[in-house]
């Protein structure tokens, strides 16, 4: 089973409280609930996969995103210890090139896929046929659990 929430974006201090716990909840919230859930229903060494935004460097607008993503793989390990043998891992994803990037970035999508071209070490943008790949390979290699996997074509590396 595989499972995300949708991005939420704005300064931290700007965000009415309601907003902020659904962007917490969203995320957190959702992964303790569907791990609790999941307890009769996934067959040991079944596996739990959840996404979440990578953690960055702060900029403005991206505080709840940042605490989710500094929050994840602390919950995820906790869960896996918890729930064995069922398995628990998260996929913490930079920009990847979907639906949901062009919405959020508009007219500013080529010059972002641009840019990433440019700096990535692997030269090209991030695709949804990536993740999936890393993924099914999760899901499918039974000795991983508890663990967190970055998918975004080096940018951890090439960032200061």
């Amino acid at each position: 089973m595989v499972t995300a929430g949708g991005p939420h974006y704005g300064r931290l201090l700007e965000t009415k409280s309601d907003e902020l716990r659904h962007a917490l909840s969203d995320h957190l919230l959702v992964a303790v609930e569907t791990a609790r859930n999941a307890t009769d229903r996934v067959r040991p060494g079944g596996t739990l996969l959840f996404m979440s935004p990578e953690g960055g460097q702060p900029t403005l607008g991206s505080g709840s995103e940042l605490t989710v993503a500094a929050a994840f793989p602390a919950l995820i390990a906790n869960l896996a210890l918890e729930l064995a043998p069922v398995r628990m891992n998260l996929i913490a994803a930079g920009f990847i090139d979907t639906p949901l990037s062009a919405s959020l970035l508009g007219s500013d999508l080529e010059k972002r896929r641009d840019q990433l071209r440019a700096t990535l070490p692997i030269g090209r943008v991030v695709e949804p046929a990536d993740v999936a790949a890393l993924a099914v390979h999760i899901m499918s290699n039974t000795a991983l659990t508890g663990a967190t996997y970055t998918i975004d074509g080096g940018q951890r590396l090439v960032s200061a």
